[in-house]
């Protein structure tokens, strides 16, 4: 079956899925995707050239957050991932996300152009309270995050990184963090409510491949001070910190980074072709 969204993949725009006339847009006499609920899941990945990097990881994570929310039918999300690998662009720079929504329960296919990747991230020095109603599920809180981050661009920052009440550093509004003490590779325990990241997995499991000691600590951001420090997800890979900025005093100390030049390139040999 050929689906209106394979012709319409060159374009931005969102999509709207059934299980009988697959993905179409509100031009393509379907059903018209539905806008501005809040999603009750959402996973996006990069995608450049036909190429994504832990296609399947984002996929299993997708399927089981939905099913843990009484989404669809676990036949009609594999239907729907199929005709999403589909539609996807093979040429170019694109974030596509998958979505549920709250009240419709519509599955949905957002197209998106990738924006400028960066090689470095500036962040927020001052640790903003997690604000999330449903911290290990990405979706529900998205529009909170991109209010934290918005704050923290006014800032002069790229990101900015959450803490618990106690001052334990937990991610960033749109990363994970990772750091390095010594020749130890350290990331905030699974215990702590933390979004299981696809691309920190991808790392952790190189480090135990290498040999490279791995380490659940919890640190304060003032921890963190010179060290080497990496904001991590499936758009920017890995992006050290190359400024801490804000109204912290006294300012963290941006470490060097020279980890983070090996393991940029091996983090990009993992994108692999779609199906």
């Amino acid at each position: 079956m050929t689906h209106p969204a394979t012709q319409a993949a060159a374009a931005e725009g969102l999509l709207a899925w059934s299980p009988r006339r697959g993905l179409t847009g509100p031009d393509s006499g379907g059903r018209v995707p539905t806008i501005g609920e809040r999603l009750v899941v959402a996973d996006s990945w990069l995608l450049r050239d036909g190429r994504v990097r832990g296609l399947g990881r984002h996929r299993e994570r997708f399927l089981r957050a939905c099913g843990d929310s009484g989404g669809p039918s676990l036949r009609h999300l594999v239907d729907f991932w199929r005709d999403v690998t589909t539609a996807l662009p093979r040429t170019g720079e694109w974030f596509p996300r998958v979505e549920l929504g709250s009240e419709s329960r519509e599955l949905r296919l957002l197209l998106r152009h990738a924006p400028p990747l960066g090689a470095g991230v500036r962040v927020w020095a001052t640790g903003q309270l997690d604000p999330r109603t449903v911290p290990r599920r990405k979706g529900p809180d998205l529009d909170l995050l991109a209010r934290v981050r918005q704050r923290a661009c006014a800032a002069g920052a790229d990101e900015a990184v959450l803490v618990a009440p106690s001052g334990v550093v937990l991610e960033g509004a749109t990363t994970s963090v990772l750091w390095w003490e010594d020749d130890t590779l350290c990331l905030p325990s699974p215990q702590l409510p933390v979004l299981a990241g696809v691309t920190v997995a991808l790392i952790q499991e190189r480090a135990q491949r290498g040999g490279i000691r791995v380490a659940q600590r919890e640190r304060a951001l003032a921890d963190l001070d010179g060290r080497e420090v990496w904001l991590v997800n499936a758009l920017h890979g890995i992006r050290p910190v190359t400024e801490w900025t804000g109204a912290a005093r006294p300012l963290l100390r941006a470490g060097p980074a020279p980890r983070a030049t090996e393991w940029r390139p091996w983090l990009e040999s993992l994108m692999e072709p779609l199906e």
